[in-house]
């Protein structure tokens, strides 16, 4: 098996360099998960107060961003970035960040660290994720479409689900799913309890499934494009296994939360703390270290580039 090549951080910093940038902090993960929830209720308290189409949708993607960012975070946490006691870091990752999205800490850190260790080599188990780009554009509208329509998302919850019983017992499949999904079902219980009684039952479809059913899956995807997508299999520059895409401000909101777009660095340095990645950069701007590192303008320019090939 090829391990994919690395650089240490000493050969890029100076120990009083590398120091604050590697440290763990006891309040900077913790305020990221806040400030993700924080915005997910004023996202939804903004369509509430005023109903209407348009804070309809802006609520939805603020808050699917920010399932992105709970989703951003428990990979933090898979990294230990969260917290520096591992266990307030998995709790916080496992009950507070995957548990609401339906996702697993504990069944996602060995897959991932795999994904590190084998970044772009054959055995790279996200590899698959890369591998069908460039696609056309009518193939790119086509996932689009079924993300906001939700079709990517009941592929994802239900195929599983339906595929099993086809070849099992449904009482042993529905029990086996319920017991593998509880963290879940139980953070959605909790959700549609809270809500009904403030008189909101309504707010749990509303603002809670329908982002997770459509602009999640979306920035989900685009997410995974520029971070990888057309990256060369195989690369044996540490600084070309991922890429780093720039943000604007609606990007960082809508999109990019939690500096998620420093990708190339966050490679490179796959236990630093994704709060110091944009410092990290700027040093390495500074030291003339990024010339060759991969990176974009934009993430319009990465779907653009992403879907250039001619259909046949």
């Amino acid at each position: 098996m090829a391990v994919a090549s690395r650089i240490k951080p000493q050969e890029l910093f100076t120990p009083q360099e590398w120091a604050p940038l590697s440290a763990r902090s006891s309040w900077k993960g913790l305020a990221m998960v806040a400030h993700a929830w924080a915005v997910i209720i004023a996202a939804g308290a903004m369509f509430v107060i005023w109903p209407n189409p348009l804070t309809y949708i802006l609520a939805v993607m603020l808050i699917g961003a920010r399932q992105l960012g709970l989703a951003i975070l428990m990979h933090e946490a898979a990294h230990g970035g969260l917290h520096p006691n591992l266990k307030v870091n998995d709790w916080v990752g496992e009950w507070l960040c995957a548990a609401p999205t339906g996702a697993s800490l504990a069944k996602y850190r060995p897959y991932h660290l795999t994904h590190h260790k084998y970044a772009q080599q054959a055995e790279d188990p996200d590899l698959v994720l890369s591998a069908p780009f460039p696609t056309t554009r009518a193939s790119l509208r086509r996932k689009i479409v079924r993300d906001l329509t939700g079709q990517t998302f009941f592929k994802q919850r239900f195929g599983p689900l339906l595929g099993k019983l086809r070849a099992d017992q449904p009482h042993r499949v529905f029990s086996g799913e319920v017991a593998r999904q509880k963290p879940f079902l139980l953070w959605n219980l909790g959700l549609l309890v809270v809500l009904s009684a403030m008189g909101l039952w309504w707010a749990w479809l509303a603002l809670w499934i329908v982002p997770m059913a459509t602009w999640f899956p979306l920035v989900t995807r685009l997410r995974n494009i520029a971070e990888h997508a057309l990256v060369a299999k195989d690369e044996p520059d540490p600084f070309r296994h991922a890429r780093t895409t720039r943000a604007n401000w609606i990007e960082r909101a809508l999109i990019a939360p939690y500096h998620v777009n420093f990708h190339a660095e966050h490679h490179l340095f796959m236990h630093m703390p994704c709060w110091n990645l944009p410092k990290a950069h700027r040093l390495l701007v500074a030291k003339g270290r990024t010339d060759g590192m991969l990176t974009a303008p934009g993430y319009l320019s990465v779907l653009k580039a992403a879907s250039s090939r001619v259909p046949a």
